[in-house]
């Protein structure tokens, strides 16, 4: 019985363990609603209630199963962990539509254009380029041309 219940409770740790890492890092917003609130603790008002999943946000602060979060417009404020998944994604910048090649070059035949406020899952990223998922497609965008990494990032 004490193993059963040990490993139950092992289980139950583990998403909040998992997310334990050197602050500042990246994560992404796993619900399909999300409230920031001013405190790590559900008695502190909401400021914003993110209803966009895969959003990427920035994790600058953990305090217990709470994350201090900033997103792509700078706004600050603590979210619960279990909101919050490892998955890398990012939002797409800048004015207009910004070009998804077959390739992480410029020279790379031109699949099709993102707009601006449009956000993907990453999962590759060589410093420069980062490989995108936007719904069904696929392909490398310009990593200036998106929210979601640090400079030159190198994502495996």
């Amino acid at each position: 019985m004490t193993l059963a219940v040990s490993a139950a409770a092992a289980s139950v740790a583990a998403p909040v363990v998992a997310q334990e890492r050197a602050v500042p890092y990246w994560a992404s917003i796993a619900a399909g609603q999300a409230m920031m609130r001013s405190g790590p603790d559900r008695s502190y008002p909401g400021i914003w209630l993110y209803k966009r999943r895969d959003l990427p946000v920035r994790v600058v602060q953990v305090h217990g199963a709470w994350r201090r979060v900033q997103d792509m417009d700078g706004a600050t404020g603590w979210m619960l962990a279990i909101l919050l998944a490892a998955r890398r994604s990012a939002v797409v910048t800048g004015d207009g539509y910004r070009p998804i090649r077959a390739e992480p070059n410029d020279g790379a035949a031109l699949l099709w254009q993102a707009q601006a406020g449009v956000v993907g899952r990453i999962s590759k990223c060589d410093g420069t380029w980062c490989r995108i998922e936007i719904g069904e497609r696929k392909g490398w965008i310009h990593e200036d041309a998106m929210w979601g990494t640090d400079p030159a990032e190198r994502i495996e």
